[in-house]
């Protein structure tokens, strides 16, 4: 009994340090004035991408890209997170839904 609980331990420790070293990158976006900034983002092809966006603004906002398939509403003052990925080369377009015209911004995918 106790030389498999050890093996399940041991089991347990190598899959958690291998989850470590395997972070995704991370993002950060900020939302002030109803633009993002920066408006134009890189990240590597193939990797699952962490965004983080923080609203600065006093009123609510919907992230929303129809090119990663994603929308989530960011509250005013709030931070939320959205993955994104694994992803091909190229430019990605996401935008505020609330302000459109001027929260717009670019994820551009690098081999």
């Amino acid at each position: 009994m106790a030389f498999s609980s050890r093996i399940i331990g041991l089991g347990i420790l190598l899959a958690l340090s291998s989850g470590a070293s395997a972070a995704e990158p991370e993002i950060r976006l900020v939302l002030k004035d109803h633009r993002f900034d920066p408006s134009e983002v890189t990240a590597p092809a193939g990797q699952k991408v962490r965004l983080v966006i923080e609203n600065q603004d006093a009123t609510p906002e919907e992230f929303e890209s129809y090119a990663l398939n994603r929308e989530k509403i960011v509250p005013a003052g709030g931070k939320i997170i959205v993955y994104v990925g694994p992803l091909q080369p190229g430019r990605y377009e996401f935008f505020g839904e609330f302000n459109a015209k001027t929260a717009r911004g670019w994820l551009v995918v690098q081999p």
